[in-house]
């Protein structure tokens, strides 16, 4: 009986080291985001004043 016992919690050892195992750690360097925005707004209404300008000079455009 103790043989069977020894035998039961050595392969339950076994068995438990042989399991994979998940570890979750901090990043070593922080997590970097970089945002390349760039606004181009005052060129449209340049072109928005251009356009107006030439269908104000030549009506029969449209």
């Amino acid at each position: 009986m103790k043989k069977v016992m020894w035998l039961s919690i050595l392969g339950f050892g076994l068995l438990v080291a042989c399991t994979p195992r998940v570890q979750l750690a901090a990043p070593d360097k922080p997590i970097e985001i970089n945002l390349n925005v760039k606004i181009d707004q005052e060129v449209r209404v340049r072109l928005d004043k251009e356009v107006e300008d030439l269908i104000e000079e030549n009506p029969d455009l449209f």
